[in-house]
């Protein structure tokens, strides 16, 4: 089937007809989240504990007591999935290209030395545990790219079952919810400055819901600085998981009816999400506005310029509330229970890894003109 605006619009209508009333639910653990978090009158306070923890931890709680319903499962998910791509989106009109640029290639030796790190990590504890290979490398990549993304995305390539699938976004998913809680009061506690703060998040935390969260919780500076390493982490995915894959095919004994390579069963629209490059467009329509306001007042309209702003402030905000409703989705969508089936071996692979990648972003960027 072609794909037009017609069958786009189509099929948006029929998933949105599926997710409604879980979308409700979400947006209503959101307005809870805001007006809890208006209640806190103390400025400090208030910048701690700042109204996407609450959504998350209102969520968590939510699933605890409650459980998830069927009927309630497919807008967690969409809200998840569709409304934390579209905030991201948005994100890219606060930022200039040449914001994104000056912040990405800073990363990007960052990013890379980390990735190296926690994927040769992963690789030694689970040689030393005795875990599976594929459970390892699913583990280190989940920990050193794109969280569950690049889990889903890399399990084909390496023929990975079920188990081991579960096993490993199990991992992530428990050290990226103790990144939420845990990071920002460590930043605080040593002084991170905002723009520290964000490397230190983006190229550390797992997945992008998770360094989404971890940033907006410390501020919005860090949030923005955040977003930027971190799809530069995601821009990673692609290269590196075509070389896990040759590597793979080339390491194993080829198996009774197996065909074609794994780099063959790549998935590549998995690979560069979509929300990476509409990250990059809003930031591009962002940069065509920033220069056109440096023009002189005899060549561009003050009040188209106050219009332009007032519609940049309208799809900030939006931007804003789709992340907290996407961040509530989490919470919501978080069952703390299955997390007991991880068993002990895997956590003590995804505990050093997630332990070793923290410590050596962070001394980068403290100590190293990285973080400069």
């Amino acid at each position: 089937m072609p794909i037009t605006i017609k069958n786009i619009w189509q099929s948006l209508r029929d998933e949105l007809n599926q997710a409604w009333l879980g979308l409700v639910l979400v947006l209503g653990v959101a307005i809870a989240s805001r007006f809890i978090h208006s209640l806190i009158s103390d400025p400090t306070l208030s910048r701690s504990i700042s109204e996407i923890l609450v959504a998350v931890l209102l969520g968590l709680i939510l699933r605890s007591l409650l459980g998830q319903g069927a009927q309630t499962k497919a807008g967690i998910r969409f809200a998840i999935q569709r409304l934390l791509r579209l905030g991201i989106v948005l994100l890219g009109l606060r930022l200039s290209l040449q914001d994104v640029a000056a912040t990405g290639l800073t990363a990007l030796a960052l990013v890379t030395i980390c990735i190296t790190a926690a994927l040769l990590m992963a690789y030694a504890a689970g040689r030393l545990f005795h875990v599976p290979a594929r459970l390892a490398a699913l583990i280190g990549v989940g920990t050193a790219i794109c969280g569950n993304s690049a889990i889903l995305a890399t399990a084909p390539v390496l023929e990975a079952d079920e188990e081991e699938m579960s096993f490993a976004v199990a991992t992530i998913t428990l050290f990226g919810l103790l990144a939420v809680l845990i990071y920002p009061i460590i930043g605080r506690q040593i002084g991170l400055s905002d723009r520290s703060f964000g490397l230190w998040a983006g190229t550390a935390v797992n997945d992008t819901s998770q360094v989404v969260a971890v940033g907006a919780i410390f501020s919005q500076a860090a949030l923005d600085v955040a977003t930027i390493v971190k799809l530069t982490r995601n821009t990673l995915m692609a290269p590196l998981i075509v070389l896990m894959g040759l590597v793979y095919s080339r390491g194993r004994h080829r198996r009774p009816g197996s065909s074609g390579s794994a780099a063959a069963r790549l998935k590549w629209h998995n690979l560069i999400p979509g929300f990476v490059l509409g990250f990059l467009l809003m930031s591009l329509i962002r940069t065509a506005g920033v220069a056109s306001s440096i023009l002189p007042q005899d060549v561009t309209n003050p009040g188209n310029l106050e219009s332009a702003a007032n519609v940049l402030m309208a799809l900030d905000q939006v931007s804003k509330f789709t992340i907290l409703m996407a961040l509530a989705a989490v919470g919501l969508n978080t069952d703390l229970t299955s997390l007991r089936r991880i068993g002990i071996r895997p956590l003590i692979i995804g505990t050093c890894v997630a332990a070793l990648l923290a410590m050596l972003s962070l001394g980068l960027i403290l100590f190293t003109p990285l973080g400069s």
